[in-house]
């Protein structure tokens, strides 16, 4: 099924909203700190035909440069909130990657009626690591400040396995597309805010994927960061694999989704009917 956008207001203008498919519960995406909608291509290239899907550009990337600050947290919630209030009817499952992962965390803590799950790829945990200093915060902050530094920190950071060329070219061309303002804002602040009073309040199914040689968000950090705080959630170490799961692996991502779908209660063949 070919896939549609639709313009969705937000505070300050509005984020164009990829959706497709109309078998759910929709699977609505959230990108990494860097990345974009098309961070996503190859997963949903192998999802089942028909699965809805809802992907966006958070605000101050790619397409949403523009849309004006803040860049924090509750702001990229209230957005996502604002695209799954105005694309999704039905039930669907949220699925964050990193920092998408974090403002997946906090909507999901809202209780959406409709919300049947969430899956956390390579999620920022909610309990700042202890390396989360604030030497590594700055450091971070000029991950992308030219080619070269994107360039470096794919290598070098955020990925263990070699990427497609054509792969690799999307993931420095979206690093690049961002503000000042929203390059800084996840380094300096959100990646060092504790949320863990809040996920406490998430009672849905919660999946969580790890990279074996993630170096941003280890196994072993989500273990200690994450688990303690949402309990009830499973996690699966994705072997070889980096931080960049859905580039690096999508065909396990894509695995763990629809197993996902197939194991949550209130799925199955209930349709969203997503309009468009």
């Amino acid at each position: 099924m070919a896939e549609s956008t639709t313009r969705v207001a937000v505070s300050g203008g509005s984020l164009d909203v990829l959706t497709r498919g109309r078998t759910g519960p929709a699977l609505v995406f959230v990108h990494y700190w860097g990345g974009s909608a098309a961070t996503w291509n190859s997963v949903l290239g192998l999802l089942p035909p028909g699965q809805a899907t809802v992907r966006f550009d958070q605000r101050g990337w790619g397409a949403s440069r523009a849309l004006p600050g803040p860049y924090h947290l509750d702001q990229l919630t209230d957005d996502l909130a604002r695209v799954v209030r105005a694309r999704v009817p039905g039930p669907f499952v949220l699925v964050g990657h990193s920092m998408g992962a974090k403002t997946s965390q906090l909507l999901a803590a809202r209780r959406p009626s409709a919300l049947v799950g969430l899956v956390l790829v390579a999620p920022a945990p909610p309990q700042p690591p202890v390396m989360v200093t604030e030497e590594y915060r700055q450091g971070l902050a000029h991950a992308y400040d030219s080619p070269e530094t994107v360039h470096h920190a794919l290598d070098h950071v955020l990925t263990a396995t070699p990427l497609p060329p054509a792969v690799r070219a999307t993931a420095v061309r979206d690093s690049l597309a961002c503000g000042a303002e929203a390059r800084r804002e996840w380094p300096l602040r959100g990646i060092a805010r504790d949320i863990t009073r809040a996920v406490r309040d998430i009672e849905v199914p919660v999946a969580v994927l790890a990279g074996e040689n993630d170096v941003v968000e280890p196994p072993h950090v989500l273990r200690d960061c994450l688990l303690p705080h949402i309990p009830h959630a499973t996690l699966t170490t994705v072997p070889g694999a980096g931080h960049l799961l859905p580039v690096e692996a999508p065909d396990a991502v894509a695995s763990a989704l629809r197993d996902f779908l197939a194991d949550t209660a209130g799925g199955g063949g209930r349709g969203t009917d997503i309009q468009g």
